[in-house]
């Protein structure tokens, strides 16, 4: 619990950094392909320290999420099934790839908008085919929505975010970090049934 307190305050800290929007910027493009950190938190603090653009810090971590989406579609297109194989469990490849076949690019919506890990997402939808085009539309779609939503919230209840935020910042510094924990979590439980079910088939 120590570690998770740590790594969250070390990516709060950013809030009250000259250039926490920068940093904010590349956490969430390498949330997008490799680094595991929701840029969430750091959004929050930084819009409820600067509530007049908050907005802004929203769309700074919409475009960040967005080139880092294409960075992890590249990394997929180039790399396929070997760079998947190397990155992630098998059971968590075998659902991103049952949600293409059965949701297409809802599936990257949905994973954009949730704590679901977006990049096993962003490297899946370039390894299995999927349109750049559509995906980059369903990526800003999912990920625009959640950030903005975020900016919105914290413009029209600014001044009790900035205190909750204040008062409540050990407790948000681990929440955060919990979150995405739960994320890849589900995705493990979610492709377990599935895993086993075909498993327990007869040849």
């Amino acid at each position: 619990m120590q570690l998770i307190s740590d790594l969250g305050h070390w990516v709060l800290a950013w809030g009250n950094h000259p250039l926490g929007g920068l940093a904010l910027f590349v956490l969430a493009f390498w949330e997008s392909s490799f680094f595991p950190i929701p840029p969430d938190g750091l959004l929050i603090a930084l819009a409820a320290g600067n509530i007049p653009f908050a907005l802004g810090f929203s769309a700074i971590a919409t475009a960040g999420s967005l080139l880092g989406a294409m960075l992890g579609y590249w990394i997929g297109l180039r790399g396929g099934r070997p760079i998947l194989n190397r990155l992630f469990a098998p059971h968590r490849i075998q659902y991103v790839e049952r949600q293409y076949q059965k949701r297409d690019v809802w599936a990257v919506t949905i994973a954009a908008f949730t704590p679901i890990p977006y990049k096993v997402f962003a490297i899946g939808a370039g390894a299995f085919g999927l349109d750049f085009r559509r995906f980059m539309l369903a990526s800003a779609a999912g990920r625009g929505g959640r950030f903005f939503l975020v900016g919105l919230f914290i413009t029209i209840f600014g001044e009790q975010v900035e205190a909750a935020v204040d008062e409540y910042f050990d407790v948000l510094a681990i929440a955060f970090v919990v979150v995405l924990v739960l994320g890849f979590v589900a995705v493990r439980y979610a492709a377990r049934p599935r895993a086993a079910s075909t498993d327990a088939k007869p040849e």
